[in-house]
């Protein structure tokens, strides 16, 4: 390894070896180190996470803007604050899909007092990753070792104020995830007042986010979309994140979007009407 390569793995020290397949549970890993420092990590052929020395730098977009609804939740009435000066009790959050533990990581570092669980099906990843990315330890991250869905059913009512969907079979979420069944126990499981984000990648044509919003809607009062337009228009692939919550989402969720780097907006209200109706509860009897 030259020198150059070795000043950019110091922020990572005890990566596994580049470049190469690395034997996991579910099949391979690959770490790929790039020029700033930052780490891609691709399980099966799929890029899964992309892990930045400063951790509260997302590379990927769609976990810039969880974390910006999550910091706005987080700093809502009642949350205890958003750092360790905060009264009241850790809040609790949840996070369906790990990988990397990019989100997780960042959560940690920029609201300290909170209490994170990662569901991650892969069980020589989740311990990898630790390791690698020097994670926080329990109890500021947990990492549990299951498959999505059995943890979501199992979890007892409101456990959580904040719950995260970012699970993936190749480039799309299970399909027993998407179902208004596990919309069900994403509210039964989240406090009053509590959030559920979720990582929408929603090829052109298929119709699945809109079916996703006509699931969620069919749950949660109020529900909502952050997307680039023209994947919003379904024009193109891309990952949006859906927002639900039975109180009415964060304030400024769209001006903050507006300093991304990416043009990027939260839904109208009458767009949000709209997909629903043009979607399909899944999953209904």
């Amino acid at each position: 390894m030259s020198r150059r390569d070795r000043a950019r793995r110091a922020a990572f020290e005890q990566l596994g070896p580049l470049d190469a397949l690395i034997p996991i549970s579910t099949g391979t890993a690959r770490l790929t180190l790039e020029n700033d420092g930052s780490v891609l990590l691709d399980v099966n052929g799929v890029p899964s996470s992309h892990l930045h020395p400063d951790p509260e730098h997302l590379v990927f977009e769609y976990m810039r803007w969880m974390l910006l609804v999550i910091d706005r939740h987080l700093e809502g009435p009642g949350s205890g604050g958003p750092g360790p000066a905060g009264d009241g009790p850790a809040t609790q959050l949840a996070h369906l899909g790990g990988g990397g533990c990019s989100l997780p990581r960042a959560i940690a570092s920029r609201h300290p007092r909170t209490r994170q669980i990662v569901v991650e099906i892969d069980e020589l990843l989740a311990q990898q990753v630790r390791i690698w990315f020097d994670l926080p330890r329990s109890p500021q991250l947990r990492v549990r070792t299951e498959d999505a869905l059995s943890a979501l059913s199992s979890w007892r009512e409101d456990r959580f104020d904040v719950l995260v969907r970012d699970v993936f079979a190749g480039s799309l979420t299970p399909p027993e995830l998407i179902t208004v069944q596990a919309a069900e126990h994403a509210d039964r499981v989240l406090r009053d007042g509590g959030l559920y984000l979720a990582n929408c990648a929603a090829p052109p044509g298929t119709g699945l986010m809109a079916d996703e919003v006509a699931t969620l809607s069919a749950v949660f009062p109020h529900v909502g979309v952050i997307a680039e337009p023209a994947h919003l228009s379904g024009k193109r692939r891309g990952n949006c994140v859906l927002l639900a919550s039975r109180r009415p989402l964060p304030e400024a969720i769209d001006r903050d979007l507006r300093s991304d780097a990416v043009s990027v907006r939260l839904a109208r209200t009458a767009q949000v009407d709209a997909l629903a109706r043009a979607g399909r509860v899944l999953g209904a009897d």
